[in-house]
């Protein structure tokens, strides 16, 4: 198993210091005062000089620790600052010949009815794998004299894994269950300069058993499920209930062979052996399979990782905060 934090070079994003179940950030010019339910210990700087760097700070409000409802709240701005700005990611150079990156995005932020602001600073490491992966099986698709890869990503937010398939020259499908996210997600992509997504608003669930009737093939899929949520017609998703229907689905969509997947979950009580065993019985997976490109079951190289995503603070301590699996063949 593995950790892995965003790249220290990232300008516009700093986790200035985290405790008592808090953390504080700094998001381009702003820095945010919210709940982090992970963060046990004792902040390392005090509340005077919390109090002078926050900008703005998360009022929890009465959906505070229930299911489903525990980031809801209000903020409170201390300072000026705007409601909404945007902050910018470049990708990291290539590890052998140092060029570099064409991972060039940029993310609109806001102030939301909930904790949240449009973005998952921990998932940059998620980021560059998709970027890289997809740039490699484009590049051994264009020598076979195939198109472009499809990447799908379901539960997709806002978009910053959907514009990293994109800038390495995937042919996207975008898709979540909230509208509203939906244009968030299209005006990322056009503040990065890209364009040709495709935007679907559905249920994941019900959008990957369609496509599994229909016989058709994604090279990359990328996953970043909620523990609880709706689809647009009224479907409910609980993770604990779906998330191995969903993964079976998911295998008879993902091509297979030059193909990846990634699996992202932030719920609390999963750890990334269990992910990976969910992935492993979903995908049939033999036991020995994984860590070392041993062959599948139909020959293929196949490569099986997990880990956690996770911040380090300014002062060194480290706030773990989703765990991820990896399929690559």
């Amino acid at each position: 198993m593995t950790i892995e934090y965003p790249a220290t070079y990232w300008k516009d994003y700093q986790l200035l210091d985290s405790g008592r179940g808090e953390k504080l950030e700094r998001f381009g010019p702003y820095v945010l005062r919210r709940p982090e339910p992970k963060a046990l210990w004792t902040p390392s700087l005090g509340e005077s000089e919390w109090k002078r760097l926050s900008h703005v700070v998360f009022r929890p409000g009465a959906g505070f620790g229930k299911a489903g409802k525990e980031d809801s709240g209000t903020w409170e701005k201390v300072r000026r600052m705007e409601d909404q700005w945007s902050i910018a990611y470049n990708g990291l150079p290539d590890a052998q010949t140092h060029a570099a990156s064409d991972l060039h995005i940029t993310l609109r932020l806001g102030l939301t009815a909930f904790k949240h602001v449009g973005v998952f600073p921990e998932q940059a490491a998620n980021w560059e794998y998709i970027y890289r992966e997809t740039a490699r099986l484009g590049r051994i698709r264009k020598a076979n004299g195939l198109p472009a890869p499809k990447v799908l990503n379901l539960f997709a937010y806002t978009g910053a894994a959907s514009l990293a398939a994109k800038a390495a020259g995937a042919e996207v499908t975008h898709l979540d269950s909230v509208r509203q996210v939906v244009t968030w997600a299209r005006e990322n992509m056009e503040r990065s300069g890209l364009d040709g997504i495709r935007w679907v608003v559905e249920d994941a669930l019900k959008f990957a058993r369609r496509e599994a009737r229909r016989g058709n093939l994604y090279q990359g899929i990328i996953l970043d499920p909620p523990a609880y949520g709706h689809g647009p017609d009224g479907e409910k998703w609980k993770l604990d209930e779906l998330l191995f229907d969903l993964l079976r689905s998911v295998a008879q969509i993902l091509s297979p062979r030059d193909s990846f997947m990634v699996l992202n979950l932030y719920s609390n009580g999963y750890s990334a052996m269990l992910g990976e065993t969910a992935v492993r019985e979903a995908f049939l997976l033999k036991p020995e399979d994984g860590f070392t490109a041993a062959p599948g079951h139909d020959g293929t190289c196949l490569e099986l990782t997990s880990g956690e995503l996770a911040l380090r603070d300014g002062f060194g301590k480290v706030l773990p905060l989703s765990i991820f699996v990896r399929l690559k063949r």
